[in-house]
């Protein structure tokens, strides 16, 4: 299932017709997952209240008025016809939504923003009509939320709600889905067995089925659509021989005047029970989530023309058959499984279970998505993300996150031991989701303080991660050395300048991290060429290539510091070691091709040297510039050199070289003998080796602080930054080349 093929397609004008369709088959195993099974545990989460069916039908109309009605309001008018027109360049989701507000209204997670990240390409995307900032909204939008940071702070925090509430969902759904589908069970076997079957069978399908988790959702992926179609086939089908079969007359029970007569004669006990109401639309926020990987128009006919209308004919044929079953031999044969003819219940059940599988995976895999996306905005502790796919940039596994909900699933399954109460806690997590969704563009009883408690959870490690990371990069900004301070030490910066590239991992993107001179003052020796490295996500979903680096000097050109800037979207996959150091490098390269070497102006303030990079895409991205040869072979077993114009800069001969190292330059434009000397040893540092030069922090409240901030900070935040990833992990950086300077931030 290629799911980056839906995502290149959203960015083209026209699509034609054979590749709309292919997205639409392929979007219901992805986006209708969970939609489709809701018909296993809306009756029967809805009737188990005290509800007593009478003669009239009244009570079975009603509930069918219901789903129909909030079916219809909802994924159809609300998301078909009105959420999916507010794409964000092509991606939908809370987060795409909140970062179009941090684009277009600076109200920014990440401190790290400059100017600079304004001149992306995909940043100058309008994304919704009428948030553009040159519109009038988006213009008074932006000037209110400047004047009141309390707005700011709220947006923040209200994005954060909607992130983890979909991530209690990602907790809810594969327990109720998996619990409901093998609820099937309970017409093989009486009641007093059916109880110690049924919990055991849930738990052991939700272990296998994290368990398979980092196998990655390519390989079983194709997979998904057909079971889906199959599953839909199956219950519109059954529901149209049981609506022929027992109330062909059903249809009238569409009419909202059925709403009303249902709550007007069950009461208390009606308004209760719509909790079951709200599974009908469990994974409605899918169709938006999930933009990025397919067209709208993919999405629309896929739901228009057969879940819609799959899903209607199952509530229909379920109360059509309810309709003339009045005397029910217990309350838990109310479900779905007792309107399917007996011989097909078998079948039926396996597909149930495949399809409930199916709809918990793309909750779970929505789930590593959107923690990948907090991760990148600042707003959750590190975590190791694994690619399975190298062709489908989407496809990611997180193990922390997937053994931290597995556990949770289990304690839910075990804790709740039946669908009631799990459908109240997801119908509220459902509903708070998309009242979310809503804002940015009734409580339950007895259950709906699991996703309440599991979100306030989740909600307080985001909030604590992201005001310790905002107060760490403030202690940063406010204890950087000065560069006046750096350029009066002279070329050699009065230490000892070894062979070889350090790169200096910070946060700043200007001035010298504090962390230099703490490395300087007790080792007085660094590499020829330094490269202060600060890798950045900004609130775009993708950078494109040709932007990744943004790339400049430190001070003179004979010192032989750069700041490199380096660009991802939330959406990017990070290169590993050796191709980032390439690219890095030639970046590098290409950035002092193209510059010339002319000597710093009087008048010019050396701190602002932000004004003074160039952006520069990674080596596959300039042709006609610089490229890079890396081998160990002899001089002349190297790649193609490409046209003739180019020539090559050679390094020195040595006797033992670890890694031969040549630049091929292009003859026009010439560069000069400045430019020439500095590329010549930015290749001898290469081939001397890399090494990095990390900071480890250690957080600490300052003296004075306030007993709330001191628990927030030295047992809060430090708990965290000692449990997560290093910041370096995503690059794979190799210990050997490693060299970590201590040092403690009074925040």
């Amino acid at each position: 299932m290629d799911l980056e093929a839906g995502f290149h397609q959203n960015h083209v004008k026209k699509e034609s017709w054979k590749t709309v369709l292919v997205l639409a088959y392929q979007s219901l195993g992805v986006v209708y997952g969970d939609l489709s099974t809701s018909p296993l545990s809306v009756y029967k989460n809805t009737f188990e209240e005290d509800i007593q069916l009478s003669e009239t039908n009244e009570e079975i109309y009603g509930v069918l008025s219901f789903a129909f009605w909030t079916l219809t309001l909802v994924p159809l008018l609300k998301y078909v016809f009105i959420v999916l027109r507010a794409d964000v360049n092509g991606e939908g989701g809370t987060f795409a939504l909140y970062s179009l507000l941090c684009r277009h209204a600076r109200v920014n997670s990440l401190p790290s923003c400059q100017l600079a990240d304004e001149e992306l390409i995909e940043y100058k995307k309008d994304g919704i009509v009428g948030l553009a900032p040159k519109s009038n909204f988006g213009s008074r939008l932006k000037s209110t939320l400047e004047k009141h940071r309390v707005l700011q702070r709220f947006l923040l925090v209200l994005a954060l709600i909607g992130t983890c509430m979909v991530i209690g969902d990602g907790i809810l759904t594969p327990a109720i889905s998996v619990f409901s589908a093998v609820s099937g069970l309970e017409l093989s076997m009486s009641k007093e067995h059916h109880k110690y079957v049924e919990v055991p069978v849930a738990c052991i399908i939700l272990i296998c089925l994290f368990a398979l988790q980092h196998y990655g959702t390519h390989r079983v992926g194709f997979l998904f659509a057909p079971v889906i179609l199959i599953w839909l086939l199956c219950i519109s089908a059954i529901g149209l021989y049981n609506i022929i079969h027992w109330d062909p007359r059903v249809y009238r029970a569409l009419s909202p005047y059925y709403m009303y007569k249902f709550l007007r004669k069950t009461q208390r006990g009606g308004w209760m029970s719509l909790g079951g109401i709200l599974l009908c639309i469990t994974g409605s926020e899918a169709m938006f989530a999930d933009l990025g990987h397919f067209s709208q128009l993919s999405i629309k006919i896929a739901f228009t023309s057969f879940v819609y209308p799959s899903l209607v004919l199952a509530y229909m044929g379920q109360a059509a058959y309810l309709s003339r079953h009045h005397i029910i031999e217990s309350d838990y044969r109310i479900g779905f499984y007792v309107s399917v003819p007996e011989k097909l219940r078998w079948p039926v059940l396996v597909i149930a279970i495949l399809a409930a599988v199916v709809g918990s995976q793309a909750i779970i895999t929505g789930t590593f998505s959107i923690v990948k996306q907090c991760l990148s905005l600042g707003c959750f502790p590190r975590v190791k993300i694994v690619h399975t796919s190298s062709k489908i940039h989407g496809q990611i596994y997180i193990p922390e996150i997937n053994w931290l909900l597995m556990i949770l699933c289990l304690a839910v399954t075990l804790g709740f031991r039946d669908t009631r109460r799990m459908g109240n806690a997801s119908g509220l997590a459902v509903i708070t989701v998309m009242l979310v969704t809503t804002c940015l563009m009734s409580l339950f009883l007895k259950g709906a303080w699991v996703p309440i408690a599991l979100s306030f959870i989740f909600l307080i490690v985001m909030c604590i991660w992201h005001y310790g990371t905002l107060k760490k990069y403030e202690f940063d900004v406010q204890n950087k050395v000065s560069i006046n301070w750096l350029l009066t030490l002279g070329p050699s910066l009065g230490i000892v300048r070894v062979h070889g590239i350090g790169l200096v991992q910070t946060e700043l993107v200007s001035g010298i991290p504090a962390i230099f001179s703490h490395f300087v003052t007790n080792l007085p020796a660094f590499h020829q060429v330094l490269v202060f490295l600060c890798i950045k996500s900004v609130p775009v979903p993708h950078v494109r290539p040709e932007e990744r680096f943004l790339v400049g000097h430190i001070g003179p050109r004979e010192f032989r510091l750069y700041r490199c800037i380096v660009w991802y979207g939330y959406h990017d996959v990070h290169k590993d070691d050796t191709e980032f150091k390439k690219d890095l490098i030639c970046s590098i390269a290409e950035f002092i091709r193209s510059t010339t070497s002319s000597p710093t102006k009087a008048n010019e303030d050396p701190e602002n040297d932000s004004d003074k990079m160039t952006v520069v895409g990674t080596c596959s991205t300039h042709s006609d510039g610089i490229r890079m040869s890396e081998d160990d072979d002899d001089a002349d077993n190297i790649e193609a050199a490409g046209p003739s114009e180019l020539k090559e800069i050679r390094s020195p001969p040595a006797t033992k070289p670890r890694k031969r190292v040549r630049f091929i330059v292009p003859e026009t434009p010439e560069i000069d003998s400045g430019a020439g000397e500095e590329l010549q040893e930015l290749m001898e540092a290469r081939e001397a080796g890399v090494a990095y030069i990390l900071g480890h922090s250690y957080v600490k409240a300052k003296q004075g602080s306030s007993l709330i901030r001191k628990l927030v900070i030295n047992y809060g935040y430090e708990f965290l930054r000692r449990n997560s990833r290093p910041s370096t992990y995503a690059l794979s950086v190799p210990h050997a080349s490693t060299l970590e300077v201590g040092m403690i931030y009074h925040v």
